[in-house]
This record gives C-alpha cells, sequence and structure tokens, in this order.
C-alpha cells in the first residue's frame, strides 16, 4: 500500500564532524527541492561525530528516497528514522516582548510560571522568556503571546531528539 499523505518526518543523523558536512546536507535537500522544516547540530560525546535532527514534509515515497540518498553520502554514519518511534523531542524558544507596561510584566510573570518558562532577561518596558516545549506547543506559546501582547520577537532554536528509554513522549 503507497501512502502518498504529506506528512511531518523526522530523521537523526549521525555524521563526520568536519567542515562542509552541514552545507552539503543542507545542499541535498535544496538540490532536489525536498521540504527542510527544522536542522538542528551538535557535537555528540564523540568529538569527532555530530548528530543533527532533521524534521521535513513528505510523502512515503520521497521520505524514503531522502533516507537513501543521505545514507549514500561518505560522511554519514548512521541514519535513524524518527517518525514513528518513541523520542523525547524538545525545541527552545525565545520570546521577547516590547513595549511592556506594568499590567503586561504581571501577565508575563504568569505566563512564565504557568509554561515552566525562564525570565532570563529583564528590561525598563520588556522581557525576555525562555521555553523548552515541544514544537507543538511553543507554536502555541507563540499564538497566545502574538494575541496577548502588541510587540513580540520569536526565536526558534529547532527541534533536538533521542530514541526514548521505556516511555512514549514526543
Amino acid at each position: 500500500m503507497n501512502n502518498s499523505t504529506m506528512q511531518k518526518r523526522w530523521i537523526s543523523l549521525f555524521v563526520e564532524n568536519q567542515n562542509g558536512v552541514l552545507a552539503k546536507i543542507s545542499g541535498l535537500f535544496s538540490g532536489k527541492l525536498y521540504n527542510l522544516e527544522s536542522l538542528t547540530v551538535g557535537t555528540t560525546e564523540d568529538p569527532t561525530v555530530s548528530r543533527m535532527t532533521i524534521a521535513t514534509y513528505s510523502d512515503d515515497e520521497t521520505f524514503e528516497q531522502i533516507k537513501k540518498q543521505l545514507n549514500r553520502m561518505v560522511e554519514v554514519i548512521k541514519v535513524i528514522d524518527f517518525t514513528n518511534s518513541s523520542i523525547c523531542m524538545k525545541e527552545l524558544l525565545y520570546v521577547k516582548v516590547k513595549k511592556c507596561t506594568r499590567h503586561d510584566k504581571e501577565e508575563l510573570f504568569q505566563i512564565a510560571q504557568s509554561f515552566q518558562a525562564r525570565i532570563v532577561d529583564y528590561g525598563k518596558d520588556s522581557l525576555l522568556l525562555e521555553f523548552v516545549h515541544s514544537a507543538t506547543k511553543n507554536d502555541a506559546i507563540i499564538k497566545l503571546m502574538k494575541e496577548e501582547f502588541q510587540s513580540i520577537e520569536v526565536v526558534r532554536g529547532g527541534s533536538v531528539g533521542i530514541e526514548a528509554i521505556n516511555m512514549t513522549q514526543r
């Protein structure tokens, strides 16, 4: 049965920690016109190896092509398909709220408490909040902040994930 439904899919890659590897992998996506939704990368416990977490929207056939092409790359050590796996996955989100009134700041402190956010910087008329949640929950936080405050700035770090040990989480 061929499933041609477009859906969000996750891949984790272990790659050689060398100059140009990130450009080569992102170039694969742009060269083939694959939709690269999110890409994060960082060094692992082995300084010669980096781990990438990639989110993409694709159908089954295209996703299989992506995985095959990534597996063919010399710098790629291992490709893990997270799409239907139990994983622990989080995304870093910063929201700077500008032009705050005293009432706005009180509301922001309540939001921070409710969403287990950290207030990482504070000024006379602005506040900077840090959230670490799933991308879906961060989407909801951004929607709330846009509705409640007149001037916000958003920076998202992209999701990172690892296989769960004995729980189902996303």
